[in-house]
């Protein structure tokens, strides 16, 4: 059997795998910068990404402070807007009631004064001789000795002393007329602080309890077209800022419950306006559609 034997050069292929070998190495090189710069470029977003984050949380929760603020307060500013238009409708409510009050005592001081004139005038002209010796005649007797004292006594020697015994007497008459004034005016404050310590409440003894009336005014107005307002007026007399507080809460809670009821006007109220068209100026077709009015209106009370 033949034999062959060959020689195979590798060389070539030693040489190619060390250029292969090359290569790779290049490429493990290149693959570790790429995950070097991957997992740079990976923390570089994951930062990147964090910063915006936190940016934009902040960014929200700021906005969102800024809209409550900005709520809050148009809120404060619409009840401050309320609150001062309340004192403003308070204030011209209680200067008309002042008004009110002082045109009605000035008619009522000037109507008694008449009255008292008049009657004083009727009282006089009843027996006109009798008052006008009880009220001229006998003042001008009882004085006659006042009236003379500081005249000069331009007389004998036996009369001036009478004189002067005279004047020292009216001098102790008024005297003792001034101790008995004075005597009066005590005894009457006397018995005036012991009527008013039984009429008044003494804080240390009394610890009952007890019911007070406290008249209050409801007013009802619309200061707006979408909105109605109720105003609750209390009196200052007698009251500190917790008991007002609590009868407008009372008031408040009750207001759901009032009914109003169909009514006839009071016949005071009828009468005085018939008396005021009657005395007024106006043309008889103004007092007519006036007067019209007034019976057709609707009148309603709780």
């Amino acid at each position: 059997m033949a034999t062959f034997n060959y020689t195979v050069d590798t060389r070539p292929m030693a040489q190619e795998m060390t250029s292969v070998s090359r290569h790779v190495n290049g490429t493990t090189g290149a693959v570790v910068a790429m995950q070097t710069a991957v997992i740079i470029a990976e923390e570089n977003a994951a930062n990147h990404v964090c910063d915006n984050v936190t940016k934009g949380f902040y960014s929200l929760i700021r906005s969102q402070i800024s809209q409550k603020a900005a709520k809050y307060k148009s809120d404060v500013d619409s009840h401050l807007m309320q609150l001062v238009q309340q004192k403003s409708a308070l204030l011209s409510i209680k200067t008309r009631m002042q008004k009110d009050y002082n045109m009605i005592a000035g008619r009522y001081i000037k109507l008694f004064n008449g009255l008292n004139a008049n009657l004083r005038q009727r009282v006089f002209e009843l027996d006109k001789p009798t008052i006008d010796f009880a009220v001229k005649e006998v003042d001008k007797a009882s004085n006659r000795v006042k009236y003379l004292t500081a005249s000069i006594p331009i007389v004998q020697l036996e009369s001036l002393s009478a004189s002067q015994k005279i004047v020292a007497s009216n001098v102790k008459y008024r005297g003792w007329d001034a101790i008995k004034s004075m005597r009066s005016f005590l005894f009457e404050m006397n018995n005036q602080k012991k009527l008013t310590d039984l009429i008044l409440i003494n804080d240390s003894r009394y610890t009952g309890t007890a019911t007070v009336y406290i008249p209050i005014v409801i007013c009802e107005c619309n200061r707006d077209k979408a909105d109605s307002n109720i105003e609750i007026s209390v009196t200052s007399a007698e009251l500190d800022n917790v008991a007002k507080s609590a009868i407008r809460n009372a008031v408040y809670t009750e207001l759901q419950n009032i009914e109003w009821k169909q009514t006839m006007p009071n016949p005071d109220v009828k009468s005085d306006f018939i008396q005021l068209i009657t005395s007024s100026s106006k043309s008889q077709r103004i007092k007519d559609t006036a007067m019209k009015l007034f019976l057709s209106a609707n009148y309603q009370t709780i």
